[in-house]
């Protein structure tokens, strides 16, 4: 019986996986229906082989509903737009819910090969159910940056100041970066998000990028009124361009322009605060020929004597490249602060840190330059954050040089 289960699910999986990626191939682009065939394929490689499993348990109807789901969600992006609560909470939700969890399931499927018996087939499923409760929920803190250190650091590091030289008036920032609108980031969770900072009274706000997801391009509404609080703070606001805002940069303008957020696109301004003169340099993205890039920029934007010079630059990758003694500050996000890691337990890594050696959060430094990486709002690509909570940071940034 259990048998005949199986395949029946393996042979309904290949032709739930035929019909997604050729309507995906013919009715949008050859480019997504490569990109689901690939991702749908390994989900459905890992599901059927962990099928016997799965539908022995007594939860097998809700199995099935939830790998449903995927396909569901996947066919649906053939037309993307922002759907209501009622669809993300019973398809988008639990499709990225089974996706991740059977991708992290990947080595119990390859066990299953060799033995008849998994032990702690919960256990992947369980984590994407915490990921589920993080990729939902944001982390609120107060985080005390030292700027103007003087130490020259070889070789890019993680940096924290040895001992923080408190200046008399800070200046307090927030940084939105990555803010994702889609199914796990609605209007109504952005828009509460941009009022929360509005009410932290910071001198300055800064977005450094990737405003959107496939889901949320189609209507160019949806993003102005989930920034609308920045009105509020109008000429204090400021916004560059992540590589994802070049799919609808028309969309994500706009919505700036009607927030009242100024869009800094290789460009430079400066702001009287309470506490000093600033000058913000926003850098667009680019992904070739960035060190060429930035130091075109920056000396096209020299820096104001007796400012603070706050850079924008959304991939924390090219931070590299930025020429050494431009920047007090550079703020980036990208990383979504590497996504899958182990900080909820206190402890710095990620995945992304074993995999390659951009910075994924936090504060580093190279030469004098200093970078600050953003967790990022919201997030995209791998289904859910895992270990790695959104960021809703107010930061505090203290001269070390000031004297003070």
């Amino acid at each position: 019986m259990l048998l005949g289960s199986v395949s029946i699910f393996a042979q309904a999986t290949l032709a739930a996986y035929l019909l997604v990626v050729t309507a995906a191939w013919g009715f949008r682009s050859r480019l997504y229906g490569i990109f689901r065939g690939v991702t749908l394929g390994v989900h459905s490689l890992i599901a059927c082989a962990l099928a016997p499993f799965l539908l022995a348990t007594p939860l097998w109807p809700l199995v099935l509903w939830l790998h449903v789901c995927v396909f569901l969600q996947s066919l649906a992006l053939i037309r993307p737009r922002l759907r209501s609560l009622w669809y993300r909470a019973l398809i988008s939700v639990p499709g990225a819910f089974f996706s991740a969890g059977t991708l992290l399931a990947l080595p119990w499927a390859i066990m299953s090969a060799f033995s008849d018996q998994l032990w702690g087939l919960w256990i992947p499923y369980a984590l994407a159910l915490i990921g589920v409760i993080q990729s939902l929920s944001s982390r609120r803190e107060v985080i005390d940056l030292q700027l103007g250190d003087a130490e020259v650091v070889p070789a890019l590091a993680r940096h924290g100041a040895k001992a923080l030289a408190k200046s008399a008036r800070p200046l307090r920032v927030m940084q939105l970066s990555d803010t994702h609108l889609g199914p796990f980031m609605s209007v109504d969770r952005l828009r509460s998000i941009a009022q929360r900072a509005v009410e932290q009274k910071p001198d300055l706000v800064f977005l450094t990028g990737d405003f959107l997801t496939m889901e949320s391009q189609s209507d160019p509404a949806l993003l102005g009124a989930a920034l609308s609080p920045f009105a509020a703070l109008e000429g204090r606001v400021f916004a560059c361009f992540g590589n994802h805002d070049h799919e609808a940069p028309e969309v994500v303008m706009g919505a700036l322009q009607s927030a009242r957020v100024r869009l800094l696109m290789d460009a430079a301004a400066t702001v009287e605060t309470e506490a000093g003169r600033v000058q913000v340099l926003g850098l667009d993205y680019v992904f070739r020929n960035r060190r060429e890039h930035l130091s075109r920029v920056c000396a096209a934007h020299p820096r104001e004597q007796g400012a603070l010079r706050i850079v924008l630059l959304h991939d924390p990758g090219a931070f590299r490249h930025v020429p050494d003694g431009e920047a007090d500050l550079v703020l980036s996000g990208h990383t979504h602060g590497g996504q899958v890691g182990f900080l909820s337990l206190g402890l710095p890594f990620t995945l992304m840190r074993l995999l390659m050696k951009a910075p994924d959060h936090g504060m580093w430094a190279l030469g004098t330059n200093r970078l600050y990486v953003h967790r990022g709002t919201g997030h995209y690509g791998f289904p859910l954050r895992l270990g790695v909570p959104a960021e809703e940071s107010v930061l505090q940034l203290h001269w070390a040089t000031r004297g003070e």
